[in-house]
């Protein structure tokens, strides 16, 4: 069996080892500065990317809002249309019954 005073020998050079140890890893804080440096790569990355996003968010609010305007036109012209067509028609009744009014006249 090993005495006290051995084991507590053991004991120190144990510690003064660990005092000794250079807890401070340079290629640590190098990983560390490259990370710290790609992170904020990233996040202005990510920030251009948003703001890219709204701008394109607004351009596809303002071409749905074309669209609608365009298709509400497209429904008000062919409304208009049937509507000419409806008055064409009516004139060419109103023609046809003159033209026969004419004619018992002429008879």
């Amino acid at each position: 069996m090993k005495t006290d005073s051995e084991e507590a020998k053991k004991l120190n050079i144990a510690l003064d080892k660990l005092k000794k140890l250079d807890l401070e890893n340079p290629n640590f804080k190098l990983n560390l500065a490259k990370l710290n440096t790609q992170k904020n790569q990233l996040e202005i990355e990510k920030k251009e990317i948003e703001e890219k996003y709204q701008i394109l968010m607004s351009e596809h609010k303002a071409l749905n809002q074309k669209i609608e305007d365009i298709n509400q036109q497209k429904t008000n012209d062919q409304k208009k249309e049937t509507e000419f067509s409806e008055k064409i028609d009516e004139l060419n009744q109103e023609t046809d019954t003159l033209l026969e009014e004419i004619d018992k006249w002429q008879m």
